[in-house]
């Protein structure tokens, strides 16, 4: 019940959108002598979850976003690796970057939620940026949902059932009726994916009257392995045309289950198609569902850089679509790599944007059912495959 009313609220109060400054060039210099200041000894550190800045995902866009940002500032930039994936050796690497004297440390994902807890009181002039931490990552049944963290730490989280839907509705427009959803691990974020996406693929089949069917399965981890490859294999070579491989690197399997069939995937969080395709062969990528990872580092770094931290400390955002006519304000939305087809126009996509904008077009954000439920197409739950 907990996690069913905290979607029902995310989604009825919509925290202050990073819109305002999502377009702030980093490269800008700073005259003024607050923001010159605030600047001046900043040293921003990135530790990465459980994968790494080759992740050709989540890590790999943060690593990157943060990279350039010091590269065109000119502010020191390093990154941590922990040894493993438990909250110690997160917590481990957050005590490194600090004794190395990191005034900034970014956190892509909801892994850092306990080392969250466990450092940013301990380190109190240190500023925090996280990605994917939600309230109730932080406080579990004990949340009061008021979008608060702690006083020195700022945390996106993502509507990730806004561009999974619209990955859904777009391949079911671009005329593919066998769907597949790959989901790394059945954690929110990923549950929200995969949920939005169904929701879209059954609208589309809807209005076309299409007989869709979509299998849906977790592979429980975040990278592809052997194991994934064959389950991949199955589906495909039963017919799937498409698969949306929601998960850090588990991309990998269903890439390589589709090349030999001739299938297709769609990718996540980032613009996969050029790592995919690139790898893979050309033309598999159809899409990819993404998250405005690199704005988002972006404009927390540019606030920090320009003195404004305080505009953003102890908040929680939630942040989705902005505008229906300037594409790049929104912070979720489908790739520019985007395969746009006769049945499916790039016209197409920013009419659906917009009805989503306006609220002819609702999605739900509810992750609690246990399954992906649809009226029109057929699902295959399989839950999870290892």
């Amino acid at each position: 019940m907990k996690k069913k009313l905290f979607a029902v609220l995310m989604a009825a109060t919509m925290v202050a959108s990073l819109a305002g400054c999502g377009s702030t060039d980093a490269s800008t210099a700073t005259t003024d002598s607050a923001a010159t200041s605030a600047g001046a000894g900043m040293k921003v550190a990135m530790v990465t979850d459980y994968g790494d800045i080759t992740d050709q995902s989540f890590n790999q866009s943060t690593y990157e976003a943060c990279k350039a940002f010091g590269d065109a500032n000119k502010v020191d930039f390093t990154y941590y690796k922990p040894e493993g994936d438990s909250d110690a050796e997160r917590v481990a690497m957050i005590d490194k970057a600090v004794a190395d004297g990191y005034n900034v440390v970014v956190m892509p994902g909801y892994a850092f939620a306990g080392a969250i807890k466990e450092t940013a009181e301990t380190y109190p002039d240190v500023k925090f940026v996280a990605l994917d931490v939600s309230e109730y990552d932080l406080e579990g049944d004990s949340s009061d949902f008021n979008n608060k963290t702690f006083s020195n730490v700022f945390s996106a989280v993502y509507q990730e059932e806004l561009p999974g839907y619209m990955a859904g509705y777009a391949a079911v427009k671009m005329g593919y009726t066998k769907l597949g959803f790959l989901g790394g691990m059945a954690v929110p974020a990923v549950i929200r994916y995969g949920y939005g996406f169904v929701q879209g693929a059954d609208a589309a089949a809807a209005e076309l009257g299409a007989n869709v069917e979509i299998n849906y399965a977790y592979g429980n981890q975040f990278y592809g392995d052997s194991d994934i490859t064959a389950a991949m294999d199955t589906w495909y070579q039963g017919g799937t045309e498409v698969v949306f491989a929601c998960g850090g690197g588990i991309f990998t399997s269903a890439a390589e289950a589709a090349s030999k069939t001739g299938g297709k995937v769609i990718g996540v969080d980032v613009d996969q198609a050029a790592t995919i395709d690139g790898s893979y062969g050309a033309g598999m990528t159809i899409t990819s569902a993404m998250k405005g990872l690199q704005a988002t580092v972006n404009t927390l770094l540019s606030a920090i850089r320009d003195g404004k931290w305080d505009s953003y400390a102890g908040q929680i955002q939630n942040l989705g679509l902005v505008s229906a006519d300037d594409m790049s304000q929104n912070y979720v939305g489908l790739a520019d790599s985007t395969v746009w087809t006769d049945s499916f126009k790039e016209a197409d996509y920013k009419a659906l944007v917009a009805d989503m904008v306006s609220g002819k077009v609702s999605v739900s954000n509810d992750s609690s059912a246990e399954q992906p439920s649809a009226t029109t197409a057929k699902i295959n739950f399989q839950g999870n495959i290892k």
